[in-house]
């Protein structure tokens, strides 16, 4: 699961990297420019959670830093990225995943938001004025803008691989098998015949033949008895096989 897991997400990453250095970066755009890579990061951050999503943010951040044409220091957007995941992933529900899409369209204003202060903040702290020349204002409502409009194209696709590539947490049991699937069988095993030594199951006490094993004493009314509590438990478990 955890190799299928970072493969997917590696490969996520690489593509969106490509396409906002080769496309999205060469658009010509008024203000900021639209940033696939945060997308990318916010969907697979709300689907693993805060830990993963911050290291996932913190990994695509230091390839960005790295990816020419990058003019900036290294780490930056490393830093920004690591918290915008981590942040996003707090608000993954505890159920496993969002009903609606409101609250994954408001983290991604947020983050746009968000990221681009973070990343103005970052680099007035390292000297760099590049963000205050060219308008903050300007660029945190282009940012919000694009990143919104192309939302709806990418974190729902986003988090559609990555709930594929992943097993669920509350049904799945360490044998392969599901929760619900072990209560159904312990529940068979408990409706069918005892095997306790109190003499009325399948073995007495001291490994004799109960009474339920002595096939002589029995009549026919037992035997039509019987009969019928075996269709109802069978009638039983071929409605649960069929749910």
């Amino acid at each position: 699961m955890y190799v299928n897991r970072m493969l997917l997400t590696a490969a996520l990453v690489v593509v969106a990297l490509i396409v906002q250095v080769t496309v999205l970066a060469r658009l010509q755009l008024p203000g900021a420019v639209p940033d696939l890579l945060l997308l990318t990061v916010l969907g697979l951050a709300l689907v693993y959670g805060h830990t993963a999503g911050a290291l996932v943010g913190f990994v695509a951040g230091l390839l960005a830093d790295i990816a020419p044409p990058a003019d900036h220091a290294v780490g930056r957007y490393a830093l920004v990225l690591c918290l915008i995941g981590y942040a996003a992933g707090l608000t993954k529900p505890e159920a496993g995943q969002h009903r609606s899409a409101t609250v994954p369209m408001l983290v991604v204003a947020s983050a746009a938001i968000g990221s681009t202060l973070l990343y103005a903040g970052v680099g007035a702290l390292v000297g760099d004025t590049a963000a205050r020349q060219a308008g903050l204002t300007g660029l945190l409502a282009t940012a919000t803008l694009y990143d919104l409009l192309l939302a709806p194209f990418v974190v729902p696709l986003v988090m559609s691989l990555a709930r594929r590539g992943e097993k669920d947490p509350i049904g799945a049991e360490p044998g392969g098998g599901s929760a619900g699937g072990g209560m159904r069988a312990y529940g068979w095993l408990a409706s069918g015949a005892s095997l306790s030594p109190s003499g009325s199951g399948l073995l007495g006490k001291g490994g004799k033949p109960g009474k339920g094993a002595k096939a002589g004493k029995r009549t026919s009314r037992n035997k039509t008895m019987d009969l019928s509590g075996g269709r109802a438990k069978a009638g039983k478990i071929k409605g649960v096989k069929r749910l």
